[in-house]
């Protein structure tokens, strides 16, 4: 039987480090729903993927870098059709550097931003570009040398406030009571599993043994979102990554991704992004060559 939780990943530190660098290969595929206890900085080299931390759902271009903070439940965001050259995932636990280090005057920027990264974290521009040449280097570092670019990196992503975006709303956490934590994933991997049909929220609420309105009630105070426009935006970053890697009309992509109203779908798509489907395309495909 299908489980309907995260899985909790088990993660070592490497001999002589206190923290996990791994570098994956362009054809590592990494999409399942899963937590864990560290905190995680991953940098996408190049490409274009579904980037899922929480209840946020987005569509990244030009590879990626987001810090994720300690047990919030994300999908990787790559696989074989994400075009990078490389991932590389740096792990560590909240108290890596000793239990009383961040409390030190020194840290406390560094400290602040890793409370953040509970909602997760995403860094673009110059910032993105920086850090990550930063973290490609770090691989053939000492253990010594790793530890300082580490903590150089947590202080200019502090810093870098014009380039990050908070991927989830204020007071959005996932590390709940066991209950609402095997709930809310229950209803995350539904989606994930059923976006492409109709999707009745008696069905949904049913299936947590809820009534519809306490449903609504309930998604909303964890999620700070309508559990509608959960499964819109699921559906509008399935159409934004099909755009990219399917090359079929934009049509047969609306009712691949859900919609069966090509009117809304158009509407929709056009609200969540910006622009029209065509143009997205276009752009899209003019930016990845």
């Amino acid at each position: 039987m299908k489980s309907n939780l995260p899985t909790l990943k088990i993660i070592e530190p490497s001999f002589g480090s206190s923290f996990t660098l791994t570098k994956y290969d362009i054809n590592y595929n990494s999409h399942f729903w899963h937590y864990h206890p560290e905190i995680e900085l991953i940098y996408v080299n190049g490409g274009a993927g579904k980037r899922q931390v929480g209840s946020h759902i987005s569509y990244y271009t030009n590879g990626d870098l987001t810090l994720i903070g300690s047990n919030l439940p994300h999908c990787g965001f790559t696989d074989e059709l994400t075009g990078n050259k490389n991932e590389i995932v740096i792990q560590m636990r909240p108290d890596f550097l000793g239990e009383h280090f961040f409390e030190i005057p020194e840290m406390r920027n560094i400290k602040d931003l890793l409370q953040q990264a509970k909602s997760g974290i995403t860094f673009g521009g110059k910032t993105k570009r920086k850090i990550g040449k930063k973290i490609g280097k770090m691989e053939d570092k000492t253990p010594f040398e790793r530890l300082l670019s580490i903590i150089e990196i947590l202080n200019e992503l502090e810093l870098a406030t014009e380039d990050a975006t908070v991927l989830n709303a204020e007071g959005f956490r996932m590390e709940m009571h066991v209950q609402d934590n095997e709930r809310i994933n229950s209803i995350f991997n539904y989606v994930k599993d059923h976006f492409k049909e109709p999707i009745r929220l008696e069905d949904i609420a049913n299936k947590v043994s809820m009534t519809v309105p306490s449903f609504c009630r309930y998604f909303k105070k964890i999620t700070h979102k309508t559990f509608t426009k959960f499964v819109n935006d699921y559906r509008l970053v399935h159409a934004c990554k099909l755009l990219a890697e399917k090359p079929i009309s934009i049509t047969a992509i609306a009712f691949e991704s859900g919609f069966n109203n090509f009117s809304h779908f158009n509407k929709s798509f056009k609200e969540f992004t910006g622009k029209n489907a065509s143009e997205y395309r276009y752009e899209l495909k003019s930016f990845l060559e």
